[in-house]
This record gives C-alpha cells, sequence and structure tokens, in this order.
C-alpha cells in the first residue's frame, strides 16, 4: 500500500491490518511495515525468548571456560611459540578428520 493510500485511508488500513502485516511503500520501495498489536506483542515475546536463550547458552559457556583444566589450556595457548601451536594446530585438524 502506498503511504498516500495509507494516510487517505488509515481506517481501512487498520481493518486490513488484522489480517496480517501491511508493507507500505513510497515511490514504490518498501519504506515500513504495520502489523496488529498481537503481532507485535508476539514479536516482542519472541525477540525476547530468542535474547534469554542466548544469555543462558553464554553464562553455561563461561562457566565451562573457568574450569582449571581450561585456564591451564588457555596460558598454555597464550605461552605457546610458534612450533607449539603449530603441531596443536595439526594435531586438531587430523583429529577433525
Amino acid at each position: 500500500m502506498s503511504a498516500t493510500t495509507a494516510k487517505n485511508e488509515f481506517a481501512h488500513l487498520l481493518e486490513i491490518v488484522s489480517g496480517g502485516p501491511v508493507v507500505i511503500t513510497k515511490h514504490e520501495e518498501p519504506r515500513a511495515v504495520l502489523l496488529s498489536f498481537e503481532d507485535w506483542e508476539a514479536l516482542k515475546r519472541s525477540a525476547g525468548t530468542r535474547l534469554e536463550r542466548l544469555t543462558q547458552d553464554f553464562d553455561a559457556l563461561l562457566a565451562r571456560m573457568q574450569s582449571a583444566e581450561v585456564r591451564r589450556g588457555m596460558e598454555e595457548a597464550f605461552n605457546a611459540g610458534p612450533e607449539e601451536l603449530g603441531r596443536a594446530a595439526l594435531t586438531a585438524a587430523k583429529q577433525r578428520g
């Protein structure tokens, strides 16, 4: 729907948005999307759920990285020379196949 039509027929626009999102164009280029309040709430809940899941995954990963074994490995990696890093990379590549 063009921006001009949306402006001139706003009441109609509010009726049709209940059937799904409406793309509003200007000079035939998409500029905005109008969606129902229910769709917006669902989208907001979905984004929040995904963010909570990412936060949980990050926290779990960080907790696993706090073990003494992982700390030793990281310290060894940071203190390793080029030859040791090269050997470790070859070993890891062989293990992956």
